[in-house]
């Protein structure tokens, strides 16, 4: 089941790249933009991943915290994040319960095969935790900086 705008985004905690214990309620009072992605240290990933990194100064200004999201162990995510110089949080939601949650784990078709896997998406959610944008099937490019303007407009 897809999230849409106005609804109350699913409350979880998750493990970060340290294996500590990230709480979305404890965000209350801030913005928050919860980005999947499907596997760390694949192109697409980590163009994305280090792009919100790079912009991580300007949602802080924005009253706004961000994190990554995907099935990869905490392991894996410290490496990553170590590799390529990432700031942003990365949550590790092995099991994929945030994933179903959040309505990113979908079938997808490969040769005739049905396999299921991360759909790239992207949730703004508000001080209140009230989703203001659910973007599914988003392209990485240029992501990062249209997420911020999303951002900035709920500031204005």
């Amino acid at each position: 089941m897809l999230l849409k705008a106005g609804e109350q985004a699913p409350v979880f905690s998750l493990p970060d790249a340290d294996m500590e214990t990230v709480n979305l309620a404890d965000y209350k009072g801030k913005h928050v933009v919860l980005f999947f992605y499907p596997k760390a240290g694949t192109p697409c990933c980590t163009l994305e991943a280090t792009d919100f990194s790079d912009h991580e100064a300007d949602f802080g200004r924005q009253n706004c915290v961000l994190f990554g999201v995907s099935r990869d162990d905490c392991l894996r995510h410290a490496e990553f994040r170590d590799k390529e110089g990432i700031g942003v949080e990365l949550l590790s939601d092995e099991e994929g319960m945030v994933c179903r949650q959040y309505g990113v784990w979908q079938p997808k078709d490969l040769d005739g095969h049905k396999k299921y896997g991360i759909v790239r998406s992207t949730f703004v959610i508000d001080k209140d935790g009230v989703i203001r944008h659910a973007l599914y099937n988003v392209n990485y490019r240029g992501h990062a900086l249209e997420v911020l303007r999303l951002v900035k407009e709920m500031n204005s």
